[in-house]
């Protein structure tokens, strides 16, 4: 089968949100090549489809969070007209049967299928993290320092990456204190 969609490209617009991994509203509009307003409205008609645990409407407070990463519209004070809609798994196989046509048949599959190696990639991690505590306990303290090593190696991949470019905050602490030298 053809992929149209890399699964690398669907995973990096997986998101953590409220203890739920989710898809926002307009990246799966794009992936879908369709306008996030036919999307919303297609979800709207079909709304029963869609309880809280497949489908919610960010907060205010979370669009502010997410508020340097969306686009901008006529909208309110946030640059958005609507709150957008974030998807979990289940959500966005339920998706595939709102939006009947043949490529969100196939992007389903595929964000299913990222979704999916994602939670092993995970399991895979602890399962390395409960095995090397094991033999932590079995083995010396000559090997002590190894442990801790891998230990480190392992609770960085865990850490938020620090985001590239600024955020409006610190776009302003920054042309302000150059103001201020001048």
């Amino acid at each position: 089968m053809e992929t149209l969609v890399p699964i690398e490209r669907i995973a990096s617009k997986i998101y953590l949100i409220r203890g739920m991994k989710v898809m926002l509203d307009r990246d799966l509009a794009e992936l879908y090549d369709v306008e996030t307003k036919i999307l919303k409205r297609a979800v709207r008609r079909n709304i029963d489809r869609f309880p809280n645990d497949f489908m919610f409407e960010l907060f205010k407070k979370e669009m502010e969070d997410w508020r340097c990463q969306f686009g901008t519209s006529n909208g309110d004070k946030m640059g958005l007209r609507y709150k957008p809609m974030a998807f979990t798994e289940q959500g966005v196989a339920m998706l595939s049967s709102v939006l009947r046509s043949k490529r969100a048949i196939h992007v389903n599959i595929q964000i299913v299928r990222a979704f999916t190696q994602l939670r092993q990639m995970l399991s895979t991690h602890e399962d390395l993290k409960r095995k090397i505590e094991s033999m932590e306990k079995k083995y010396d303290q000559q090997f002590q320092v190894v442990f801790e090593a891998i230990k480190q190696l392992l609770s960085e991949e865990d850490k938020p990456k620090k985001k590239i470019g600024y955020t409006v905050k610190e776009k302003q602490k920054t042309f302000g204190t150059k103001a201020r030298m001048n």
